[in-house]
């Protein structure tokens, strides 16, 4: 996997940018997951090695200057494909004012500090862990200073990553609102799951595959084309609230997938500017795993979050809702859950998927078709005139 840190600084009214990363990947993306798919197994990916902890690495370690008693935005951008990063300033705290942006004031003794990031991972699956480092250095400070390394945490620090997350919250201000939905019109709890089925034409005769309540089926014509159009055959609206057969969601592994026998995308349809909670819900199908969810279209909050099987009895007691984080993009925790909440009020058909494109690719997603609201101010617009139908 190709490491990519990058940040941006804002000093006398001019913007620069710094990035640690990897060697160049030349590979035809769509031939790598065409690859991969034929085998059932994911693509190749690259091991980048930025910093000079890495043996084939650049002779020359980034260095970006500070200068005593400024403060600097640094924009921390998490491009490592699968994983997850904790990132930190030796010596210096962060103040994270958007997810995930932070101020660094420059109020330590003037010397060399590391920033460095590497892998967060529970759920046990092999990764490379060594460390990605830069510099920050004082301005006046002579290269020959030996920098001080930061402490980050343990691989498989699950408590420093949810400590982390729940302390993200709305600013809640008459300026800034925070008009998370506190009535709730549907109720939804989706299964996240990946496991194996047969596959006649794969290579080895097998292949892995996605579900959220089932396995998504990838329509033949455009959905939004066919919601407009009021098509007939293209899609259904009978996505399952709730998976089709409940289980131990977290408890031993087994690998049955639970697929679907439709011919056709199933949809969710749901009702114009109607109030929506979510739970998305990690499962043990052949391992639990940490899922980056995104919902196109809208924006949301995340009212909770926990470990293990969500409890509708006593879990919603818990739940954030004076300010919680609103966000486009979650992640659900390894063999645990994250609750979300918003107000259906953008007709239209929208995609949610897991921002792992390979697990979208085996079928980790779905749709919602908004309906239209009572007016044409509050209805899908007519497609460009030149727009082509699939």
């Amino acid at each position: 996997m190709d490491r990519l840190a990058t940040a941006s600084r804002t000093l006398g009214g001019t913007v620069a940018g710094w990035q640690l990363k990897g060697h160049r990947w030349n590979d035809d993306v769509e031939e790598v997951v065409k690859q991969g798919k034929k085998l059932g197994f994911p693509p190749k990916t690259i091991n980048g090695k930025p910093g000079p902890l890495f043996p084939c690495s650049e002779k020359h370690t980034y260095a970006i200057e500070f200068e005593q008693g400024k403060t600097y935005l640094l924009r921390i951008i998490n491009a490592a494909l699968n994983d997850e990063l904790f990132f930190a300033i030796s010596g210096h705290s962060m103040t994270v004012v958007e997810t995930t942006n932070v101020l660094v004031r420059a109020n330590q003794a003037a010397g060399r500090y590391y920033m460095a990031a590497r892998a967060f991972m529970d759920a046990g699956l092999p990764i490379d862990n060594r460390t990605a480092i830069a510099i920050l250095q004082y301005k006046g400070v002579p290269n020959t200073v030996i920098p001080t390394l930061p402490q980050l945490p343990a691989l498989n620090d699950t408590s420093s990553a949810l400590t982390y997350n729940a302390n993200l919250k709305s600013l809640n201000s008459p300026r800034f609102p925070c008009n998370v939905p506190l009535k709730v019109d549907r109720h939804l709890f989706y299964t996240i799951g990946l496991g194996i089925n047969q596959c006649p034409t794969c290579q080895n005769g097998t292949q892995l595959t996605a579900s959220l309540n089932i396995t998504f089926v990838m329509p033949q014509v455009a959905l939004l084309q066919a919601h407009y159009s009021s098509l007939k055959g293209v899609f259904t609206t009978d996505f399952p609230d709730r998976p089709p057969t409940p289980f131990n969601y977290t408890g031993a592994t087994f690998t049955n997938l639970q697929t679907t026998q439709s011919k056709l995308p199933r949809l969710s349809k749901i009702a114009f500017n109607s109030t929506v909670e979510l739970v998305l819900q990690d499962t043990n199908l052949l391992s639990v795993e940490s899922h980056p969810f995104h919902l196109h279209g809208y924006n949301f909050f995340v009212v909770g979050t926990g470990v293990g099987n969500f409890d509708p009895k006593n879990d919603p007691a818990k739940y954030n809702l004076v300010e919680p984080p609103e966000r486009n993009t979650v992640g659900i925790p390894t063999g645990g859950w994250t609750a979300i909440r918003f107000r259906a009020d953008n007709p239209g058909v929208w995609f949610m998927h897991c921002h792992l494109e390979l697990h979208t690719g085996w079928g980790l997603k779905m749709a919602f078709v908004v309906a239209d609201g009572p007016d044409k101010d509050h209805a899908v617009r007519p497609p460009p005139k030149d727009l082509p139908h699939c």
